[in-house]
């Protein structure tokens, strides 16, 4: 016998052993009676056992059921002496709960009996079922038992309920509560109230037992100042939360720093750096967003009485419709911020604040001054500066080993926003993938802006993927430009409101058209003249490269002249080897005041050099501004993510679906993301307007037959039932009067509000 079989032996011979062992004592108990009882109120304690009252469980339920509300006498034994309690037997449906809370997405609610007992609480505590997006933000965990609200002791759901009535939009309050891992320590965290409405007002649900459906209705009176939003996007008040330093002040440089070389730009753009905390709703995650929370640096760009701005990567500021914190190196307070513009295609946005609502700190906060020109080159050494988690300038000498590498980010599974068209800066040398910041010479000037960008790898399964982060530099010269537009506000854009003053929001002319360089020695073997090699070559000795065509935008003008493969030569007559020649070439269209926005190209197709006019299209920097929500789908008009890929229904483009909810009637009938809606009932729905029009007149219960297409292009038709008891048809839209996201309610069931 081998030593492996003997050892299997052995080991199967113990596992019988304690098997007979484990049935025995099993026997054991049953002939004696015993049963564990466990009692919350005194009286018994845990581990003993009923006596002289039954010797089976049925018997013994059956008699506590008859006995709801009533005394009974039970004989026990303790420590081997016999004893006669009293003990009331508790109705189990009164420490049931038959009601909960929904606020900002969370579910709150009395603690149950089960629960109660898992954890060890009293029963009808303030219990968090689900922290939703009003919790989740301020840290709170699932399965907290909440103990104070604003100050304010909390013991029923009603008490907290009373304190949320008291609030306003965008105060921020305080929050105690405990958690059953951790529950002789009471921990704190500060809740920030929505100054958008991102959810419908505080609910009450509550079980209606003869129908068998959760009644819904109001839980704030209709005076409370919760249900008044603002008139439009102002700072609440955080004297409150925040200790003003009026004697503070970062003009006396530490002394550490001044026997270092990084020690002049360091000091001099510390004053300017932000730390960005990034929350996204739940409910409202757009433009296939795939996370609720980002944070980066930025950096102060504009600072004046009326206006800060501050630029930062669209990897952290990645959609409009989110919630903004702000927390400053030269001061230490926290307010909130506003997404004024997204750039269309290169990675960065702007950032708006309120210089007011820093107090005495705004006379600490500077802009940084801008370097547009000149331009890096290969072995220039910069100051990498940025800010640590804890809000301390780190900075490192570092030097160019790229100024222009062209980025190649493919796409993901579920189409969001990847940066195309950008030449960027790689150096040498950097603090990690999560760091960020900005390059800046050694008099503390800025070159570039070092930002996040996503990659997303896809390992060996086609259906899986993963997000890579890394940072590269993003030169400031068209930072420069967007800025000056915004700070004059002499654009024909939308305008909207910035800090109570309207401003034109400038419009980005560009070519959509996703371009990628050749090196010419490769490019020569397809055939283009000697003469054109020569006049690129001639253009940019450097890089000798040729941008090539890899796709264009469904839906832009460009998408029925150019062709995958073609080869950019010049436009109008111009030589073209990079990315900022074409939006050079763009922006001389608008200040000729061509209307018609045409470009000439010069292009090689199939062995052939040919000219042909290409219309240019105008984007807004807004981002997406509208969603609706029906039948627990999230769906809004097609974002240029997804057009990136080529593709839109031919017939009216329909509205595109991002995202869907558990248990809701898209979950149960197939309806996922990533197809559009094109008809409901037969009716086209080719935007927002017409999709609202039509699910408008379908009412609560009917039967819905919906045709989709696939991003494939794969037709589907499919029924779903409508549900508007749980699932009203909603709209949020962003009002640019007022700065404010608004909710509106499109198709509700009135009976479910009582």
């Amino acid at each position: 016998m081998t030593a492996g079989r003997k050892i299997w032996k052995d080991m199967r011979r113990r596992i019988r052993r304690n098997r007979r062992r484990r049935n025995r004592r099993r026997r054991n108990r049953r002939r004696r009676g015993d049963s564990p009882v466990n009692n919350f109120a005194g009286g018994y304690a845990a581990g003993y056992y009923s006596y002289k009252v039954t010797t089976q469980f049925l018997k013994m339920e059956s008699l506590l059921d008859d006995s709801v509300d009533c005394k009974v006498e039970l004989q026990i034994e303790r420590g081997g002496k016999p004893l006669t309690l009293t003990l009331t037997v508790q109705d189990l449906h009164s420490v049931t709960p038959d009601h909960f809370l929904e606020v900002g997405g969370a579910v709150i609610h009395p603690l149950s009996y089960q629960q109660a007992r898992n954890f060890r609480f009293q029963c009808g505590l303030v219990y968090v079922a689900d922290q939703g997006y009003l919790l989740s933000r301020a840290g709170v965990p699932r399965h907290a038992v909440i103990k104070k609200f604003a100050g304010e002791d909390i013991t029923r759901l009603e008490d907290f309920v009373s304190v949320l009535s008291k609030l306003s939009r965008g105060v921020r309050v305080p929050l105690e509560y405990i958690s059953y891992k951790d529950r002789h320590r009471r921990k704190s965290a500060i809740v920030t109230i929505d100054r958008h409405e991102w959810y419908a007002p505080p609910e009450l649900y509550t079980r209606n037992d003869s129908s068998g459906l959760w009644t819904i209705r109001p839980a704030l009176p209709s005076e409370s100042p919760l249900l008044s939003p603002p008139l439009t996007n102002t700072v609440a008040d955080l004297s409150a939360a925040s200790v003003l330093l009026h004697d503070f002040s970062l003009q006396e440089p530490r002394q550490e720093r001044d026997s270092r070389d990084n020690a002049v730009p360091e000091r001099v753009i510390e004053p300017s750096l932000v730390m960005l905390e990034v929350h996204v709703p739940l409910s409202c995650m757009l433009d296939g967003v795939n996370s609720k929370h980002f944070s980066g640096t930025g950096v102060i760009v504009y600072h004046s009485r009326n206006m800060g701005l501050i630029a930062v990567d669209k990897n952290t500021v990645v959609v409009s419709v989110s919630e903004l914190m702000l927390s400053f190196a030269a001061y230490p307070i926290k307010i909130p911020g506003e997404v004024v513009f997204l750039h269309p295609v290169h990675n960065f946005a702007f950032v708006a604040y309120d210089p007011s609502a820093l107090g005495p700190g705004a006379s600490l906060v500077r802009a940084a001054q801008l370097l547009p020109e000149p331009a890096l080159c290969r072995g220039d050494s910069v100051y990498l500066v940025g800010l640590s988690k804890s809000l301390q300038a780190t900075s490192r000498k570092s030097f160019v080993t790229d100024p222009s590498a062209a980025l190649d980010i493919g796409s993901s599974h579920s189409p969001r926003y990847r940066a195309t068209n950008m030449e960027v800066i790689e150096l040498d040398s950097d603090f990690g993938s999560k760091f960020s910041g900005v390059l800046a010479d050694e008099l503390g000037r800025v070159h570039a802006i070092w930002g996040s960008f996503s990659n997303y790898v896809k390992y060996n399964s086609s259906s899986s993927e993963g997000q890579h982060q890394f940072v590269r530099g993003i030169p400031i010269y068209a930072i420069s430009q967007i800025l000056d537009k915004i700070v004059s506000g002499a654009d024909t854009g939308p305008v909207r409101l910035v800090n109570g003053i309207k401003r034109n929001m400038p419009l980005v002319r560009i070519l959509e058209v996703e371009l990628f360089p050749t090196l010419l020695s490769k490019a020569r073997s397809f055939g283009p003249s000697d003469t054109s090699i020569q006049a690129l070559v001639n253009k940019d000795p450097i890089r000798r490269q040729v941008l090539r065509v890899k796709g264009c935008l469904a839906g832009s003008k460009a998408e029925n002249v150019l062709e995958q493969g073609d080869m950019l030569l010049a436009i109008n007559k111009d030589p073209v080897t990079c990315f900022r020649h074409i939006e050079d070439a763009c922006q001389q269209l608008d200040r000729c005041n061509q209307t018609n926005g045409v470009l000439t190209l010069t292009i090689f197709r199939q062995g052939r050099e040919i000219e042909v006019a290409v219309g240019t299209d105008v984007r807004d920097g807004s981002g997406t501004t509208s969603m609706i929500n029906w039948g627990g789908c999230v769906v809004q008009d097609t974002h240029s993510a997804v057009r990136a890929l080529g593709f839109l229904p031919q017939v009216g483009h329909g509205v595109y679906v991002v995202k869907w909810c558990h248990g809701s009637p898209g979950n149960r009938y197939g309806l996922y993301v990533s197809q559009w809606i094109v008809e409901v009932n037969g009716k086209p729905t080719p935007d927002l307007d017409a999709f609202s029009a039509v699910t408008k007149e379908i009412e609560h219960g009917e039967f819905v037959r919906l045709n989709t297409i696939y991003l494939s292009g794969k037709p589907r038709v499919l029924t779903l039932k409508q549900d508007l008891h749980y699932w009203p048809t909603w709209e949020l839209r962003f009002d640019p009067e007022t700065a404010m996201w608004r909710r509106t309610t499109i198709k509700a069931l009135e009976s479910s509000i009582v």
